[in-house]
């Protein structure tokens, strides 16, 4: 079910995200319109205060591209 509040309260948080890091859009924008295609390898890598690194890769398939291109268009606006 669709929760109005909820959506509010996401765009509040999208809308301090982005003044804390003003570049991120502009850089989900790039991807989103020149490097979302098949084949093309996404990575992803965290590296935690302790020093820790997280890193995993998607490759993506021709049924990714589409979705992918929807998260990247949803969170670059």
């Amino acid at each position: 079910m669709f929760n109005p509040g909820m959506l509010i309260k996401l765009q509040g948080m999208k809308d301090t995200f982005v003044r804390n890091h003003p570049k991120f859009p502009a850089f989900l924008k790039a991807v989103g319109s020149t490097a979302v295609e098949e084949g093309a390898i996404i990575e992803i890598q965290v590296t935690k205060t302790n020093g820790e690194v997280l890193k995993t890769n998607v490759k993506l398939q021709e049924s990714d591209v589409e979705l992918v291109k929807e998260i990247v268009g949803m969170a670059g606006k």
